[in-house]
C-alpha cells in the first residue's frame, strides 16, 4: 500500500543544499554560509544530515568534525532543497522517491542543474512529468493532503490540466483520500505562490499549526482571517485541532518587505526546528512550540539571513525516511 508520509514521522535523514558564489546568496555569501552551517550543526544533533555542495573540501573547512554528516558534490542553481529533492512515498515496506519536475515556481528563474540534482544525487528515483515542489504539499500520513489554489492550480505549473485533473493525479501520486485546497492565505514577498508550508502544517495526522494575522492594519490580515476561517471548516469536517502561530511583524530589506513565518519550522526525529527573526513574536512561538511538542526539543534558529532570499528553514532543507 503506498502512502504519503508525514513529515512529523521517524525519519532517515536531512538532506541542505549549501550556497557556493554562483547562488543568489553571493551579496552576503559569508552570512549566508554561517545560517546553513547553524542548521546543519542543529539537524546533526538528532539525525544524519546530507549536504550537497559544489566543494567538499571546502565545505569541511566549517565544520570541527563530520559525525553524522554525509557530503556529495554537485553544483546547483540555487539552494531551495524542499522543492527541487525527490519526494519520500512508503510502498510496502520500503521507500520510493518520486523525482518531480521543478520549474522554478513557473519559471521565474534558472533551474536546469536543481531540477536536475535529483537524478544524479538518486538516478533510482522515479521520473514524473509533472511540475510539483516539496513546499507546496503537506501530508497528514493518513491519504490527506493541504496545499493551496495559488501554488497548485498556478498555471505556471501544469497548464495543460485542470483542477480537477490535477487533483486526481495528486491522488494518484500519493494514493490520497483527499486534497485540501485553501483558497485564501499569502505572504508579501513570496516567490512560490503561496506554499503551504508558509501558511499551515500538520503536526500529527489530526494538528495543523497555522499563521494567524491579528493586525487588522497588516496587509495579510483579510487574506489570513479568510484561510483561519477554511482551516476552521476542515477541522469541523475531519476532526483537526487547530493551533495559531503569531504573524510576524513587517521585516523589510531593500524596502521590500520579507515573507518571515514560524510556519516553516522542521521536524527532526525528537526535535522541532524553529525559525526566529530577531522580533518581539519569537518569544510567543517558542512557547507555543514548547507547549505544543512536549516530547520533542524545541531549537530556535536565527533565520533572518534566509528570508532576504524569501525563503526559510523549510524551505531549504528536505525530509528523507
Amino acid at each position: 500500500m503506498k502512502r504519503l508520509i508525514g513529515e512529523f514521522e521517524t525519519q532517515s535523514y536531512t538532506q541542505i543544499i549549501f550556497p557556493h558564489k554562483d547562488t543568489d546568496w553571493a551579496e552576503y555569501l559569508q552570512e549566508a554560509q554561517e545560517c546553513f552551517v547553524n542548521i546543519i550543526n542543529a539537524i546533526r544533533k538528532f539525525q544524519t544530515c546530507l549536504v550537497v555542495c559544489d566543494d567538499i573540501k571546502a565545505l569541511k573547512a566549517h565544520f570541527e568534525d563530520t559525525k553524522h554528516l554525509l557530503f556529495q558534490e554537485y553544483t546547483t542553481d540555487d539552494t531551495w532543497a524542499r522543492d527541487c529533492s525527490a519526494i519520500s512515498l512508503e510502498n510496502g515496506k520500503s521507500t520510493e522517491l518520486l523525482d518531480f519536475t521543478f520549474n522554478a515556481w513557473g519559471g521565474k528563474f534558472d533551474a536546469t542543474k536543481d531540477n536536475d540534482m535529483t537524478s544524479f544525487l538518486t538516478p533510482w528515483a522515479k521520473k514524473i512529468d509533472f511540475v510539483l515542489e516539496g513546499g507546496a504539499i503537506e501530508s497528514n500520513g493518513e491519504g490527506l493532503l493541504l496545499s493551496t489554489s495559488a501554488c497548485m492550480l498556478n498555471t505556471n505549473r501544469n497548464p495543460q490540466y485542470t483542477k480537477q485533473e490535477i487533483t486526481l493525479k495528486l491522488k494518484q501520486f500519493f494514493n490520497l483520500k483527499e486534497v485540501l485546497y485553501l483558497e485564501h492565505g499569502y505572504l508579501a514577498g513570496d516567490d512560490t505562490d503561496s506554499h503551504i508550508d508558509t501558511l499551515a502544517r500538520f503536526i500529527d495526522k489530526k494538528s495543523i499549526m497555522y499563521i494567524q494575522c491579528t493586525d487588522k492594519n497588516d496587509e495579510h490580515y483579510q487574506e489570513l482571517h479568510l484561510m483561519e476561517k477554511e482551516l476552521q471548516t476542515f477541522a469541523q469536517i475531519h476532526d483537526f485541532k487547530l493551533i495559531a502561530l503569531p504573524m510576524c511583524d513587517p521585516i523589510y530589506y531593500k524596502k521590500e518587505r520579507l515573507p518571515a513565518t514560524y510556519a516553516n519550522f522542521l521536524f527532526v526525529n525528537g526535535g522541532v526546528l524553529v525559525p526566529v527573526y530577531g522580533i518581539k513574536q519569537d518569544k510567543e512561538a517558542i512557547e507555543i512550540f514548547q507547549r505544543t511538542f512536549k516530547d520533542r526539543e524545541i531549537i530556535p534558529l536565527d533565520c533572518s539571513i534566509l528570508i532576504r532570499q524569501h525563503g526559510s528553514l523549510h524551505c531549504v532543507t528536505m525530509n528523507f525516511y
